[in-house]
């Protein structure tokens, strides 16, 4: 099964607030329709299952998106939270969430919409009053507006992922070199 999504930021809410790429120029919408929206939820592994989507679905997840978004960018400059995300936030994780099940085969979790957009929202609550906040980083590309958890040995990630961003910029580094060393210097 090939993935619809790209799950590189290391939390769940900050792959949530990456469906929307490329914030500063292109801005290139993931979730285009409901049904979009129902692979994130399976494919991030919040939940197993989701009842269908309806669009009304789709707009409420943007605006939790949104909010996620505005939240974190916050966090990260030092600035205060916004009233109006940290409502909205809060509103979308006072839905009561989907119930994990056992069943012969293992964990199942079937959800509604509503209760898979809860998930996501209590894992920015979790992630934005956590200890990870001092590792949250915007990917180096500057076409990029991910934000990713930092792990790497030393914090000297400069990407989101290597895959999407990463080769990208070592390719353009190294053609640039390239090109710097067959100009002859000039007398």
């Amino acid at each position: 099964m090939k993935l619809e999504h790209a799950f590189p930021c290391g939390s769940p809410a900050l792959d949530f607030a990456a469906t929307l790429r490329a914030r500063r120029s292109v801005r290139f919408e993931m979730f285009v329709s409901p049904d979009r929206l129902d692979a994130w939820y399976v494919e991030s592994g919040i939940v197993d299952a989701v009842t269908p989507s309806r669009e009304s679905d789709v707009e409420r997840a943007i605006e939790v998106r949104e909010a996620i978004y505005t939240l974190v960018s916050a966090r990260i400059a030092g600035e205060d939270f916004d009233r109006g995300a940290l409502a909205v936030v809060n509103g979308a994780a006072r839905t009561p969430s989907a119930t994990p099940q056992l069943t012969p085969s293992g964990r199942w979790t079937d959800a509604t919409p509503d209760e898979a957009l809860s998930a996501v929202a209590r894992h920015a609550i979790e992630l934005l009053g956590g200890p990870d906040v001092p590792l949250m980083k915007e990917c180096g590309n500057p076409q990029c507006t991910r934000v990713y958890i930092d792990r790497s040995r030393g914090m000297r990630r400069h990407w989101c992922g290597m895959e999407s961003c990463g080769n990208k910029l070592k390719a353009q580094a190294y053609r640039a070199r390239k090109k710097e060393a067959k100009v002859p210097a000039s007398r």
